[in-house]
């Protein structure tokens, strides 16, 4: 059975830095999609970054583009998310996700079988 666990979260002030982690058990990263994705308070969860498994794009929401950085480290069979000029905005529950399924968006929730607990990032302005 497949363990996502997230950590890195934490409050900072609008403008600062951040790096998530996911680490994985029970599941190989470098052969598969994973994905970030937030969910703040009242809103749907949305799909921020995807890395790509062994072929295909590295994918990021409009509203992250050119401030988050999603990586990977097959050795640690850990994905990243860097997170840079931080803005109130961002503040949300981050989680990763895998096992992508059938068709569709790649920022389609519903099409995750794997989520990890989530690690809370808040921005203060």
């Amino acid at each position: 059975q497949a363990q996502l666990l997230e950590s890195g979260g934490g409050s900072v002030q609008a403008g600062g830095s951040l790096r998530l982690s996911c680490a994985a058990s029970g599941y190989t990263f470098s052969r598969n999609f994973v994905a970030w994705f937030r969910q703040a308070p009242g809103k749907e969860r949305e799909g921020v970054a995807r890395i790509p498994g062994v072929t295909g794009a590295t994918i990021y929401a409009d509203s992250v583009k050119g401030r988050f950085t999603i990586s990977q480290d097959n050795a640690k069979n850990t994905v990243y998310l860097q997170m840079n000029s931080l803005k109130p905005e961002d503040t949300a529950m981050y989680y990763c996700a895998a096992g992508l399924l059938g068709a569709g968006s790649v920022f389609d929730a519903r099409r995750y079988q794997y989520w990890g607990q989530g690690t809370q990032v808040t921005v203060s302005s």
